[in-house]
């Protein structure tokens, strides 16, 4: 767990400013079926590209809330981060992409069958949202319909 103190002054501020949203009650559905049945899909708030695809843009205000759908088959080392938040370390996504994307990882446990499947396609999305509405409205039901229409059983959400 980090520490205020690790960042600068300028972050720390923002920081201690941001109102930060609860959501009470939590949106929870328990699983339907075992792990080892299940398909799974990754969403991961990383703003990690495929080369090739639109970068996130770092100057819309509020935040970019579109997503990438990023395949089963992808690389994984070959996706970029184009996160703009400073308020974290980007070495370690730029070291292992796995950290904030683990399709590797989800790929052994479906070859290792603790899952029952990889999902066909995943969606990253830009954190550091600072005006969620577009995102919920807009965003949120396209990335739900899809994983639905994928017959994704579990979708995984990685917070960067």
């Amino acid at each position: 767990m980090g520490d205020l103190s690790e960042f600068s002054a300028s972050v720390r501020l923002f920081l201690r400013a941001y109102p930060w949203r609860r959501i009470d009650p939590v949106p929870w559905a328990p699983p339907r079926k075992p792990l080892s049945q299940a398909r799974i899909a990754l969403v991961s708030t990383a703003a990690l590209v495929l080369p090739g695809q639109q970068p996130f843009d770092p100057h819309v205000r509020g935040g970019d809330v579109s997503c990438r759908e990023i395949p089963a088959g992808a690389d994984v080392r070959s996706l970029v981060d184009t996160h703009r938040s400073e308020t974290f370390d980007h070495s370690g996504i730029a070291a292992d992409p796995n950290i904030a994307f683990p399709l590797d990882r989800l790929r052994e446990l479906a070859s290792d069958g603790v899952i029952g499947a990889v999902a066909p396609r995943h969606f990253s999305l830009m954190g550091s949202i600072l005006a969620p509405g577009r995102l919920v409205r807009d965003t949120a039901p396209v990335i739900a319909t899809t994983l639905v229409s994928d017959e994704v059983d579990v979708a995984l959400l990685v917070p960067v």
